[in-house]
């Protein structure tokens, strides 16, 4: 018998709303899944994973550490910043004389990578845990350890400071006799409180910290102040660099370049002001003047410091972007990353990241300059002293 229309639109709407139900349903169920897909993604980065077993883990681990040391220079250079020569003298060095010890279940190889790894990188703790297959507490813990003992390396990774001497051959350094070095400042991004950020401001705008670098005629580090405001003044932490028990020592006779930001006095250079400095300014032309010569003299030996500080920012990726920690770890981590600089540069032979390093003020023929007029060239003396 058949359905009278009523009847049969009834059905059909019947049908249609348990087709709907029935895809609603289905769609709840796909979002309910890839939900729990995401989170066990999370739980699985965020603490190891409940599925993988320790010999899983200790494999991967493994297979991460070849990565390092057995798979030559590039692979290694790529993860830690140096080569695998570099890396286990390292481990040596932070064993004997920082005092790094192992632990029941891990190796000072496996610590050193953890840490190397993160400034490298400036990796959050949760991705460190997918890679090393470490709990969150570890990774905190061997990063303090490290660093801790990294520090306690200062003495034997600090350069001594060296005076251009009468004979220099370095085109760069010959024109100032008894100078130690060169000095700048820097500002690397921090994480402030809010009640902190407008100390922590710089004149751009950005939250940071002002860093105070010395190097030397080699581009290393002979002193490092980490730890002031953005807002600081550079003469200001230089001023507390100076009056610090164990600060920077400018020993009678001797002195620093420095640009125009600081003053002009006794154990410090700056340039004429009011004339060109940078060596981006002179496009090619010749100086005209005997101050002209002088400032760009200066400019290319002070130049020296502005590249250090380039290249320990291109290796060291913490340094250049905003990183997790607080700012009195970060303060730490400055100074450890000046220390491997260091230690890099004396060990690693060829710097792969000075010669990946493009110079803002790349250097320019100067030889041709008549070295007589230099001879009259005299610092300013109208400066304030700091």
């Amino acid at each position: 018998m058949a359905r009278c229309p009523k009847q049969r639109k009834k059905a059909v709407i019947a049908a249609v709303s348990a087709y709907l139900e029935l895809l609603f349903n289905f769609i709840n169920l796909l979002l309910r899944y890839y939900e729990a897909l995401e989170s066990e993604h999370e739980q699985a980065v965020e603490h190891v994973s409940s599925w993988e077993t320790p010999i899983a883990r200790q494999l991967a681990r493994n297979s991460f550490m070849r990565c390092i040391v057995s798979h030559g220079d590039i692979s290694c250079t790529m993860l830690v910043r140096m080569n695998c020569r570099t890396f286990q003298k390292l481990c040596m060095l932070l064993r004997d004389e920082g005092g790094l010890r192992c632990s029941w279940n891990i190796e000072i190889d496996e610590m050193v990578a953890i840490f190397l790894y993160t400034i490298a990188h400036n990796e959050k703790n949760r991705q460190l845990q997918a890679t090393f297959r470490r709990s969150g507490e570890t990774n905190c813990r061997v990063i303090k350890l490290v660093m801790r003992s990294v520090l306690k390396l200062h003495s034997i990774l600090l350069r001594k400071p060296k005076p251009v001497l009468h004979n220099s051959d370095d085109p760069n350094w010959k024109h100032f006799k008894n100078c130690l070095g060169a000095l700048d400042g820097t500002i690397v991004n921090v994480r402030a409180t809010k009640e902190n950020q407008e100390r922590y401001r710089t004149r751009k705008g950005t939250i940071g910290m002002n860093v105070l670098g010395v190097v030397d005629q080699n581009m290393e580090f002979i002193y490092c102040l980490a730890g002031w405001e953005g807002s600081a003044h550079d003469g200001r932490v230089l001023r507390d660099a100076l009056i610090r028990p164990n600060g920077l020592k400018v020993p009678r006779g001797y002195y620093y370049l420095c640009d125009a930001g600081y003053s002009n006095c006794e154990g410090f250079l700056s340039p004429f002001r009011g004339q060109r400095y940078h060596l981006k300014e002179w496009g090619g032309r010749r100086p005209r003047s005997p101050e002209e010569i002088f400032n760009m003299r200066h400019s290319t030996a002070r130049n020296g410091v502005e590249r250090a500080f380039g290249i320990l920012k291109m290796r060291w990726a913490i340094l250049r972007e905003t990183t997790w920690f607080s700012t009195k770890m970060v303060t730490k981590i400055v100074n450890a990353c000046c220390l491997l600089h260091n230690f890099i540069r004396g060990e690693n032979g060829a710097d792969v990241f000075e010669r990946l390093y493009v110079d803002e003020d790349p250097d320019e023929e100067t030889e041709d300059v008549e070295e007589d007029l230099i001879l009259h060239i005299q610092p300013n003396v109208d400066d304030d002293v700091i």
